[in-house]
Formats: structure tokens, sequence, C-alpha cells
């Protein structure tokens, strides 16, 4: 555990080779935790696999807190990690709100990362949230869409999020609840190429759809606190030299492709891969073999640590 602040308390962990190349995972939401699976994106033997629960989420403390959860209270969250771990630099690896997190802390730390490897690329934009709460991807969904609306009153629907936030954040546990499930059942809809049951089933679980459903409420309704405009998309100078892989699903409903490939366009320095045959989650057969290839390649590249060099650190 990690203690960031007087009320935040931070879970991480560390797998594969210590003598490794340090990557931090980054995971999605805000709101979703870290998970055994995410380790398997890169091979034991050539990576330090670092992974971590943001704030509020997965067995960080306290569970679901709302205060002092910004965006930039978890790019100082990754520092004070870095610094606690001993490391000059490292690698990061996200996907949806990780890819925001990444470019933010990349844009504030340049000389802290080494190379980063993006999924389904998310920049918080007003055009992002209207296609998903606003109906363009009910066009796809329809009876999902039913669904999501169903705890909503026809007068509040005009404002989905702002409805979403007042129960989300409602004194009534139970109201609580029913909001999250509803909300954790779209995103969990939406998220494949074709219908999963697994990932409809997890996103079920009553905790975990708390913590979800009003970190992400909370991010969504501010902004992600990155201001109205597109600043992780505009402030690329910094981080233009960064090795970087951006692997984005053609048929993403919940991040769709066009703010993946606007990235690309404005920077094409940066390795992009647009792939044919997926929708949004990282579970995704197509986007899964794209990251370890991109994982693989990239500590391929890498100059090995000798143990004296391990020593000294």
């Amino acid at each position: 555990m990690l203690r960031v602040s007087k009320r935040h308390e931070l879970y991480f962990e560390e797998c594969g080779n210590p003598a490794g190349k340090p990557v931090l995972v980054l995971h999605g939401g805000p709101g979703a935790g870290c998970s055994l699976e995410q380790r398997r994106y890169f091979d034991p033997e050539r990576y330090r696999i670092i992974l971590f629960d943001q704030r509020g989420c997965g067995r960080s403390r306290p569970y679901a807190a709302l205060e002092e959860n910004t965006t930039w209270h978890l790019v100082a969250d990754m520092e004070a990690l870095r610094e606690k771990l001993g490391l000059e630099a490292w690698m990061l690896f996200g996907g949806s709100w990780g890819a925001t997190l990444a470019l933010a802390y990349a844009q504030s730390n340049p000389d802290r990362v080494t190379e980063m490897v993006l999924r389904a690329v998310f920049a918080a934009t007003g055009r992002e949230r209207e296609w998903y709460f606003g109906g363009g991807a009910a066009a796809i969904f329809p009876e999902a869409w039913e669904r999501f609306l169903a705890p909503i009153p026809p007068e509040e629907r005009a404002d989905l999020l702002g409805a979403y936030h007042r129960r989300l954040t409602d004194s009534d546990p139970a109201r609580q609840r029913q909001a999250a499930l509803a909300w954790c059942e779209w995103e969990a809809c939406t998220s494949t190429l074709v219908p999963n049951e697994q990932l409809v089933a997890a996103f079920a679980n009553e905790k975990f759809a708390l913590a979800l459903a009003r970190i992400e409420c909370h991010y969504f309704v501010n902004d992600a606190f990155l201001g109205a405009g597109e600043s992780v998309l505009a402030r690329l100078d910094s981080i233009r030299r960064i090795p970087t892989v951006i692997v984005q699903g053609r048929y993403d409903m919940v991040c769709p492709a066009e703010t993946a490939w606007r990235l690309h366009r404005a920077w094409p320095e940066a390795d992009f891969t647009l792939v044919s045959a997926a929708g949004h989650s990282v579970s995704e057969p197509a986007i899964r073999d794209q990251l370890i290839r991109a994982t693989d390649r990239l500590a391929a590249a890498t100059r090995p640590r000798r143990e004296h060099d391990h020593r000294r650190r």
C-alpha cells in the first residue's frame, strides 16, 4: 500500500522480472481497478510489471470515494509510486481512460516516460460523451439503451449524466446501487464486438459496479478535470519523441475510432493500428494480439540491463 494523502491509500503490485523493463499498467474506467489478466500482456522474463488501483477503486482505500479524486491527483500518485520504486523512468500501458491518463502523465512528465502503448484512445471531450450518453451508441444497441434509460424518469433524460450523477451520489445506498448496476450493464453490453456474457456478469458485481459508475460519472461531469478543450490531443510536442504504439478497434462503441484517428493524424510518428474485427474491450482477440506484439517488440528494442546495473539501482 502507498499512502498518497491523509484520505487516500493506494494498492500496488509488481510481478515479472525485478531487473526487467519497468512498465506501469493504467487501468480503465476511471474506477475499474487492475486485474490479474492485465499482467498477461507482457513477457514476465523481460518486463518488471507494475500495476496499481487508482483512487477509490480495487483494493485502494477509501472505496468509491470521490473526494480528492481528479486526473491531477492520479498523475501525482503515479509520480509518488515511481519515486517509491526508485525508477528513473518507465513505459506506460493503458487503454480507454488508461490511455487518457497515460497522455496526461506523459505531457506533465515527458522525461519519465520511455515508451507508451495506448489502446482505445479517449480524450474526454463533449463530442465523445454525446456519442455514448446522448444516443449515438444507442442506435447500435437499442435494447441495452432502453435498460440504461429505465432508472431515469423521462423528464430527466435530457441530461443523463446529470441524472445519473445525482443518483450515484445520493445518500440512499439502494438508489446508488440501482444506478450503478444500470450504468455498468450499459458499458459491458457495448464493450465487445459480439455479446460477452462473462463480461456482463463481471460488471454486475455490486461492489465493482459502485466504484466504476460513481468514479466514471464523477470524472465525466467534470470534463475529466482536463478543461472543456482537448488538451491531451493538443499538447503533443512535449511527447512526440516518445516511441508510442496506438491500437484501436474499428467498431469500438465506447471510444469511437475517430479520436484515435485524430491522434494518429496529429502524431504521425506514433505507430498506429486500426484493428478491423474488434470493439472496445482489451479482451477482444485481435486487440490482445496487437498489444502483445507491441510489448514484445518494445522489449526486444530495449538494451537488457546487466546485473551490475541492477545492483547500482
